[in-house]
């Protein structure tokens, strides 16, 4: 199917027989690996030497759950089924979360979206950290109506809901979409970039960016798991990219890995890796946005249910501060002169404080409902600032220094 000529606006094809189309990688972005399961395929953001390298439940939840990766299909279809097995988080003790969406763009805007059917339930207990999974059934997402014609769709998969791809099926042949020309961005972070509160997954704040930018985005951002971890390193270090970020500091903080004599060296470390693969490419270091729990309290943190929904509080004692225990305050200045260190023999590497994207007047105009993860219009007012900051006239990825 290469015509270029599509077809005309009342060239509709809802009578046709569907077609099924094998799900492969060229039919796929955002990945880095695909498993192959007993109903499909289950794409992964982090390679399968990484996953065998941590066995802790909450990264694998984490990279498992497709932020950023997307269907790309370039077709006449007007009728896109996609069959897919869920599996949707829920918490003891915590009101059901609401249902993933698949946001569906044509031609590069957003068209329709749908939620999914069936699935597995994952109960998890943050208080213990156990799991249950209670198994569930195939379910299909279906978009009709759409415009007659040659066009390139893109389906973003649920960026909190671990996705088996079991079944492509349209009422016209598909290919892959081909090369966009466009950067691509390999961004790493925590649960805010992962998407944590957003309304869909093209409406996290990496990807509101990339949009933005015009940039094709590689989301690593880890529910959880942004710990500097050597085999995530190596990861991004292996993965081709034009422009990469990092976002360092808040699972640091509140999962209390590590105090400041651990830190700095392993911040450097993580930078060592990337640089053996990505000499040169312009690396900008992010540090956390406000959390006014963790500015001077070091963690951990811990969930709080007894207001009725899930909220997070510091448990950590200031005064260990001494002691180096670690708080987003001293993260920001020891990143900050990381950077400028390294900088002085690396002119592609950058800094940005976290309080540019959302700053201590952010959080009195729009506070984090759960104290830790931002909402929906946060995430579009990061978004845009990261755009504007990043990909902006002046920016670190607007050109390479040599």
């Amino acid at each position: 199917m290469n015509s270029p000529h599509p077809y005309a606006p009342n060239d509709r094809h809802s009578d046709a027989a569907p077609i099924s189309t094998p799900i492969t990688a060229d039919l796929l972005k955002g990945a880095l690996d695909l498993e192959r399961t007993e109903h499909g395929l289950l794409p992964h953001r982090l390679p399968a030497r990484a996953r065998a390298q941590c066995s802790d439940g909450q990264l694998a939840m984490a990279e498992a759950q497709p932020s950023g990766v997307r269907l790309a299909i370039r077709t006449r279809a007007t009728t896109v089924e996609l069959d897919t097995l869920r599996t949707k988080m829920a918490y003891q003790g915590a009101p059901p979360r609401p249902d993933g969406l698949y946001d569906l763009l044509v031609d590069g805007r957003l068209t329709d979206r749908a939620s999914g059917t069936g699935g597995n339930v994952q109960l998890v207990d943050l208080a213990t950290g156990s799991a249950e999974t209670r198994p569930g059934p195939v379910g299909t997402v279906r978009f009709t109506g759409l415009v007659a014609g040659l066009k390139d769709i893109e389906i973003w998969l649920p960026y909190n809901e671990v996705t088996e791809l079991v079944a492509l099926r349209t009422d016209t042949p598909v290919e892959p979409v081909p090369d966009s020309g466009r950067k691509v961005w390999l961004h790493h972070g925590s649960s805010i970039s992962h998407g944590s509160n957003a309304e869909s997954s093209t409406t996290t704040w990496p990807a509101l960016a990339a949009s933005l930018g015009d940039a094709e985005l590689i989301n690593i951002g880890l529910g959880g798991s942004a710990l500097l971890d050597p085999f995530t390193a190596r990861a991004l270090r292996d993965t081709p990219a034009d422009l990469i970020s990092v976002k360092i500091g808040i699972n640091i903080v509140n999962a209390d890995l590590m105090r400041l004599r651990a830190f700095a060296p392993a911040v450097h470390g993580f930078l060592d890796t990337i640089r053996e693969g990505h000499p040169t490419t312009p690396l900008l270091v992010v540090s956390p946005i406000h959390c006014p729990i963790h500015e001077d309290t070091p963690g951990p943190c811990a969930p709080d249910f007894s207001g009725g929904t899930v909220e997070f509080r510091a448990i950590g004692d200031p005064a260990e501060r001494a002691a180096g225990k670690l708080t987003l305050t001293i993260i920001r200045a020891e990143l900050s002169r990381i950077v400028e260190q390294r900088a002085a023999d690396d002119p592609n590497l950058h800094y940005l404080d976290g309080n540019q994207l959302y700053g201590e007047a952010d959080s009195a105009e729009l506070p984090l409902p759960d104290q830790l993860h931002p909402d929906a219009e946060t995430h579009r007012r990061i978004g845009e600032r990261f755009a504007a900051l990043a990909f902006g006239t002046g920016g670190p990825f607007t050109a390479r220094r040599t």
